[in-house]
Parts: structure tokens; sequence; C-alpha cells
């Protein structure tokens, strides 16, 4: 027993040692830090984390607080339509890719190009392209379409839509380059195959390719919905919340609250909320990839 123990420490030691500092920093900084930010979000700590504790008080107070529930629902709205967006324009976008269309290249970079763009310059960018007097709405005017409007960044019912636009923008062309891999693994024995079936082809997509690109759909998701969960240099960047509170979203009532506000116990309250909804994306998702793939061998 003892030979067994001593071989296993043996083997493989020196992979051992190098993921020694990575794995000392997940435990004291990832862990360390949510089990602080958890434990802090019960206390009544303002500008310092020094309070005492207080139970649930700050929830409570989180979600009688009409900012927060805005920022919450302005959340799910963008989010909704994101994810969707974003997974049927990628996937649509992979699909003509994989037509073996001349200068592939030249088009998945530039169509991949934006992601490699800040939020806050994204963010810059498309509040240049709407504003109602230097973009597009000015221009159109200044070139004779007098009543023509687009003045979204200033309508508290279209703003949200604004940034989602933007979100599409950047984020789009990662999600093509996803399904376009896995795609070009799907074998062309299967595609001969059902073209000697009389298989058409959008059933083909619909049957056989998007089950077998479960995988990458689910890593798609899981990485989009993350990225939708922590919104919060795009909104700064374009709208700073505005106009009033018709964008604000939780990252940034996090950030007002621990930075601006002075209430670090709120701030962490709806940072740990956030981290309850990454939770919710990621268990599901670890569950399906790793619990559902012991459970069937």
């Amino acid at each position: 027993m003892t030979r067994f123990l001593y071989n296993t420490f043996i083997r493989n030691l020196s992979a051992k040692i190098a993921a020694t500092p990575m794995m000392a920093t997940v435990l004291v900084v990832f862990v360390g830090c949510t089990l602080w930010t958890v434990w802090y979000s019960f206390t009544n700590s303002r500008l310092l984390p020094t309070g005492e504790f207080v139970g649930f008080d700050q929830y409570r107070r989180l979600f009688a607080t009409s900012r927060w529930n805005t920022s919450v629902n302005n959340l799910v709205i963008y989010g909704s339509f994101s994810l969707v967006f974003t997974l049927v324009f990628g996937f649509i976008l992979a699909v003509l890719m994989d037509q073996k269309i001349r200068f592939e290249s030249a088009f998945r970079t530039i169509m991949l190009y934006p992601f490699a763009l800040s939020f806050i310059v994204t963010g810059l960018v498309w509040q240049w392209i709407m504003n109602p007097t230097l973009g597009l709405q000015g221009t159109m005017r200044n070139m004779g379409w007098a009543n023509f409007t687009f003045d979204w960044l200033n309508n508290p019912r279209m703003v949200l839509y604004a940034l989602l636009i933007a979100g599409l923008w950047q984020g789009v062309g990662f999600v093509m380059v996803l399904m376009l891999a896995g795609l070009r693994s799907v074998d062309d024995e299967i595609w001969k195959a059902a073209r000697v079936d009389g298989i058409p082809t959008w059933r083909t997509y619909v049957s056989i390719v998007l089950p077998m690109m479960r995988g990458v759909f689910v890593t798609a998701v899981v990485l989009v919905g993350s990225g939708i969960v922590r919104l919060y240099d795009l909104v700064v960047a374009m709208t700073d919340g505005g106009p009033g509170i018709s964008s604000e979203v939780p990252a940034k009532y996090v950030y007002n609250y621990m930075f601006g506000a002075g209430n670090i116990a709120q701030g962490l309250a709806a940072s740990t909320m956030m981290l309850i909804t990454v939770l919710i994306i990621i268990v599901p998702w670890a569950y399906l990839e790793f619990g559902g793939k012991g459970r069937r061998s």
C-alpha cells in the first residue's frame, strides 16, 4: 500500500510541481475571494469591510431597490435577445462560410475582427454611430432626409436594443468561428449519405448536423451567457446607464455601490447574486459535459 501511494505521488511529479502555482492561485484568489465576498455581503460594511453580521438585510434591501430591479430586468431582456441572436446569426454565418467560398480567410478575419476589440472601444464606436447629432441620424438629415430619426441612445424604450446591436456586432464573429469549427468536424461521408438518401440540405442540418454539434452549442451558450452576466464596459462606454437608469445592468450597480456610494456590503450582495447566476449557467454545463458522459459510460 505504501509503495502504491509512493508510485502515485511520483507519477508525473514534474507536471504536478508545475501546476502547483496555478492551483494555489485558484484556491487563494478565486475560491478565497469568493468566500470573502459572500461573507461580507451578510454584514453592514460601508467604506471598509469591518461591519457586523446582519443576516439577509443587504439582500432584502437589494431586492427592494428599484435600480437593482431595473438592472436585472434590463439584463434579462438584453441577455435573452443577445443569446438567441448571437447563436442564430453565428450558425447561419458559419453555414455560409462552410460552402468553400472564395477568400474565405479574408471574410473570416473580417467577421472575427470586432471580437479583438475591447467593449470600451466597441461602445465608443457605436456611440458615435448612434449619436443623434454626429452619427447616422445627422448624416441622413444632412443628405436631405430631414425627418429621419435614429435616436435610440436617448430613447429609454430603445436604448437596450442599441446596446444589443453593438453587442451582436462584437460577439457574432466569435460564435461563427466556434460553429464553423464544429461544422468542419462533421464527416463528409455523412453529407454524401444524406444526398444519396435524398434528404434536403436544411433537413440534414436540423436532424443530423445540429445534434452532432451539441457540445459546440453548449460551449457557445456558456461563453456567451457568462459574458452577458458580467456586461459592464459596453454600457459604460455607450450610455453610462442612461437615460436615467433605463440601461442599468447588475455589474454597473455593483461598481457604483462599492466605489461610488461607499456601500461595500450592498455591492457584495449584488455581486453574490451575479455569482449565483453564473453558477446556474455553469453547473448544468458541467453536468452535461462530465456527469452525463460518466453516466452513459
